[in-house]
């Protein structure tokens, strides 16, 4: 088995909801590495996970709400949100985020 893993572009996206998509990059046996489009004008539904959740906005706006608490996101910011905690976006214009997720997402596995 190797210890390390790479990927390639082929991977196709994943609608997870009306103007969003997902597509998982890589994964380690921690670690998993996601893109999310995001587009503009849609919202991302409150909900939770038990996995750890770092982003990075890579281009767009959004709003961020994290525990009942707004942030308004522009290209570089970054967040980390804590497994089991409520969390949704508003997407003010088309967008891309990268985020990793700890452990491993097995639903976000394709």
């Amino acid at each position: 088995m190797s210890n390390h893993e790479v990927s390639d572009d082929k991977k196709e996206y994943i609608i997870v909801s009306e103007g969003i998509k997902r597509k998982t990059l890589v994964y380690g046996s921690k670690t998993m590495l996601t893109e999310f489009l995001l587009d503009g004008g849609n919202t991302l539904p409150m909900h939770r996970h038990p996995e750890e959740q770092t982003g990075y906005l890579v281009s767009g706006n959004i709003i961020l709400t994290i525990d009942g608490e707004n942030y308004d996101m522009k290209p570089g910011d970054s967040w980390s949100i804590n497994g089991n905690v409520d969390h949704g976006a508003e997407i003010k214009e088309d967008s891309v985020a990268v985020e990793v997720f700890s452990p491993v997402r097995e639903d976000y596995i394709q």
